[in-house]
């Protein structure tokens, strides 16, 4: 049996968050994994859980959704993130996409309809309401740092370290108690904040960082 789609769903007003919930906790491929009702929850959740989705309203207290997004986006990019909101505002949805965000739903969606839209970014395409079709631009790639591998938590740098030792992700995962699926997801994670294409090039490039940090000393 196909694994469930994971999803986080994030909204501050409670009566719609929970009907999202309900609503898709009712189809047999989505499973929700946790709720969060600011931008902030939402990365801690993001970053602890890994979900493959998460719903993301625009408008909530601290964070903003589009904060939010950039932030997932930049430290999850193996999330794919579903702008959930009543905003049509046409600039909004541009920063979305700009932001990293694989889909821009309006809240009037049927649940069958986001449903659909849940399936289609979990299988890498994007998405965005046909009312607002016209007006979605291009990806567009963040510009890299200049040292890739601040871009990676304290956790991600660890697997990274034990990827360069020759560990498989079944023997990282028994080492740190997590589950291999779980690895697996932050494997994705490093390759793509790395922008590398294997696990080989990936321990390449974090040995050749080190061999300059240590040159420089």
């Amino acid at each position: 049996m196909p694994e469930k789609i994971r999803i986080v769903v994030v909204d501050d007003h409670p009566l719609f968050r929970q009907g999202v919930v309900n609503a898709l906790q009712l189809t047999d491929d989505i499973a929700v994994i946790g709720e969060a009702d600011s931008g902030a929850g939402a990365l801690a959740m993001v970053q602890d859980q890994l979900p493959d989705v998460v719903l993301l309203d625009i408008s909530m207290p601290g964070w903003s959704g589009l904060v939010t997004t950039e932030k997932i986006a930049a430290e999850c990019p193996a999330t794919a993130i579903v702008i959930l909101t009543s905003s049509e505002d046409k600039d909004a949805l541009l920063e979305a996409f700009k932001s990293g965000a694989k889909a821009y739903v309006l809240k009037g969606v049927s649940s069958q309809e986001l449903a659909q839209v849940v399936r289609t970014v979990a299988n890498g395409d994007a998405y965005v309401s046909p009312s607002l079709a016209a007006h979605m631009l291009l990806s567009m790639k963040q510009q890299p740092s200049t040292d890739p591998l601040q871009k990676l938590t304290a956790r991600e740098c660890q697997i990274l370290s034990m990827i360069g030792s020759g560990m498989k992700n079944r023997e990282i995962g028994e080492s740190l108690s997590l589950a291999e699926k779980t690895i697996k997801r932050s494997v994705t994670n490093i390759l793509q904040k790395l922008q590398v294409r294997s696990r080989v090039e990936a321990a390449l490039l974090a040995s050749s960082s080190r061999q300059s940090v240590n040159k420089g000393k």
